[in-house]
């Protein structure tokens, strides 16, 4: 058995998406994956498989997620060994980067090509810079950056299938479950 975690896109953001946590892990179980787990009501799923193929994985968790809601759960998941360097890494970079206001670590569906890794890296502004890392964009805002603005680099159209989650989260994640 190997352990996943499973990142929801655009779950619970208002009354039309709603998808709580029991209901996460009801269908995330129904499917046939074990010793499921929710993090707050964010879409943080881990669960336990013999499945090895992260698209087979996803494309069923996709498919049983609409089947329940009537709306696409766009799904991103990583091994717990890949997560756990994807925290590390992550931990580095804002290491590596003192004084920011927010670290936001963008989970990709799929690596970005080099032209896109390029262009999501050109959003550079006075208030931050994206950096990619494989499966991962960080948006490294700096202080004064528009707080409560969804995108503010204007990045998040160029990352293909992605959610973020905070550093915190992502910190907290990887201790617990990995």
């Amino acid at each position: 058995m190997a352990t996943r975690l499973a990142f929801l896109r655009a779950i619970n953001l208002g009354a039309k998406r709603v998808f709580p946590k029991a209901d996460i892990q009801r269908v995330v179980t129904s499917v046939g994956f074990e010793d499921v787990s929710t993090h707050i009501n964010t879409g943080n799923v881990r669960f336990d498989t013999r499945m090895r193929s992260r698209p087979r994985i996803e494309m069923l968790l996709e498919q049983a997620f609409a089947a329940d809601r009537g709306f696409d759960v766009p799904t991103i998941t990583f091994s717990a060994a890949e997560f756990t360097d994807l925290a590390a890494e992550a931990q580095q970079i804002s290491d590596e980067h003192q004084g920011l206001a927010r670290h936001y670590v963008y989970l990709l569906k799929e690596p970005l090509g080099d032209e896109q890794r390029a262009a999501v890296e050109a959003t550079r502004t006075e208030h931050g810079q994206m950096l990619v890392r494989g499966r991962a964009a960080h948006a490294l805002l700096t202080p004064g950056y528009q707080n409560g603005t969804v995108d503010p680099l204007g990045a998040a159209r160029l990352l293909g299938i992605a959610t973020n989650r905070n550093l915190n989260v992502i910190q907290t994640l990887a201790a617990k479950w990995c």
